[in-house]
């Protein structure tokens, strides 16, 4: 059973808690997290996501104004992933890959922190990434994050079922299950990554929803600061919507399977890391 690190890679405090959490004051910051995976596999270190890195940290610029100031990030070394990778006792050359849900800056800023590791992607997000074809394109994928030249594992949509979804093994030949889970719409190669953590499924779905209401099997629903958003940035808007749909027909029909979270929810981050050390896991 591979050991999980739940960590927080980035704190954003966007003005509108009550539009973007659903409580508090209206101009009151929200807080807003990148959720990242750290694995100890057999393979060595996986990392799920990169969140802000330490280059993000240093020159703020790297990430454009609109997200410096529409965001409004803390900006803390000791959130990037390098620094927690660090504090728990690895260097950075033990992370062997990086599996990324897409690249969009708040994902991709720490790849350059991990030089040697491979980083696995949808073709289609990495196309996207490096040709930027729209203005929301070119706003979202910020050429200094790749820079250093990563050493790219390009990963087609098509593979074995899971769930009946569409995956890819991330790393073939791997003991450790770790899939890529096509989930476009927010970006053209966005996709979820499933890890099986020996007693069930952990699908980080990235940014294919935003707040934990929409995937309640009970009563989904979403705040109407992030239903707006969600909007603004969707490349495919049908897509996207129909990947809600079907992921919350997941937490339906295998919420006791699989354990679905996005990458911005500080409820679900909070959620999992207590369960994982309730359970006397790793958190």
């Amino acid at each position: 059973m591979p050991k999980i690190h739940h960590l927080n890679c980035g704190t954003m405090c966007p003005l509108g808690r009550r539009l973007i959490h659903g409580e508090g004051g209206w101009l009151q910051p929200a807080e807003m997290c990148c959720h990242c995976l750290l694995i100890e596999s057999a393979d060595g270190l996986v990392l799920v996501d990169t969140g802000l890195g330490t280059a993000d940290v240093a020159h703020p610029a790297r990430l454009g104004g609109l997200f410096v100031g529409v965001t409004r990030p803390r900006l803390r070394i000791e959130e990037t992933a390098l620094h927690q990778v660090q504090a728990l006792g690895f260097a950075a050359g033990d992370v062997r890959h990086v599996v990324l849900t897409h690249l969009d800056l708040d994902h991709a800023g720490g790849l350059a922190d991990f030089p040697a590791a491979a980083v696995h992607v949808l073709a289609a997000e990495q196309q996207a990434a490096l040709a930027r074809p729209s203005a929301g394109e070119r706003a979202r994928y910020r050429p200094a994050q790749f820079a250093h030249g990563p050493r790219w594992a390009l990963h087609q949509a098509e593979g074995e079922r899971w769930f009946g979804f569409d995956a890819v093994q991330a790393l073939p030949g791997s003991t450790d299950q770790i899939l890529l889970v096509p989930l476009a719409g927010h970006t053209r190669g966005h996709c979820g990554v499933a890890v099986n953590t020996g007693a069930g499924w952990l699908l980080h779905c990235g940014d294919a929803y935003f707040f934990r209401g929409e995937v309640d099997p009970q009563r989904p629903y979403c705040t109407p600061g992030l239903r707006l958003f969600q909007g603004l940035v969707q490349v495919d808007g049908r897509q996207r919507h129909a990947n809600q749909a079907r992921l919350l027909e997941l937490a339906r029909a295998h919420g006791g399977e699989v354990a679905l979270f996005c990458a911005h929810d500080p409820a679900e981050l909070a959620r999992l890391r207590q369960g994982a050390q309730a359970a006397g896991a790793v958190g």
